[in-house]
């Protein structure tokens, strides 16, 4: 017998939200299904449920995608200034590593969460909820009292 609250119906959130929209709702940190509730617990920690609509966000695993997409983005935005900086003034190289390098940093930065909450919408949406080839659920570990001696 299942333990826990039982539900009556399977959780289908995604069928009828437009993919505009919930990739949106995932870039603002908002559920893709709802739109309520918060996708994130932590700066990149998805939360195991979302707390308005119950759709299962914990188990669908973005993995390499979100820095993948996060890097390619970066490299587009800064590598014109790059570009265009080295062109017209041709400075050492220590000024572009003290120029670029944090930049690049900053821009990665700002922009992995927003990147990684899109994924996951996408990743939704198209029905991938972690369930495809048996993802283990994850459950935390219970200290067990020590027996008595």
């Amino acid at each position: 017998m299942p333990q826990g609250p039982v539900r009556d119906a399977p959780v289908e959130p995604m069928l009828h939200v437009p993919a505009g929209v919930a990739l949106l709702r995932g870039a603002m940190g908002r559920c893709p299904a709802c739109g309520q509730g918060r996708l994130f617990s932590g700066y990149l920690r998805v939360v195991d449920e979302c707390s308005h609509c119950h759709a299962p966000l914990g188990r669908i695993r973005a993995d390499d995608a979100p820095p993948y997409f996060t890097i390619f983005l970066a490299g587009h935005v800064l590598l014109p200034g790059v570009f265009l900086v080295e062109r017209f003034w041709r400075p050492e190289m220590w000024v572009h590593m003290a120029i670029w390098l944090p930049a690049f940093a900053i821009v990665c930065t700002l922009l992995l969460r927003p990147v990684k909450g899109a994924v996951v919408a996408w990743m939704m949406r198209l029905g991938l909820t972690g369930d495809e080839q048996g993802a283990p659920v994850v459950v935390a570990p219970t200290r067990r009292p020590a027996p008595d001696a």
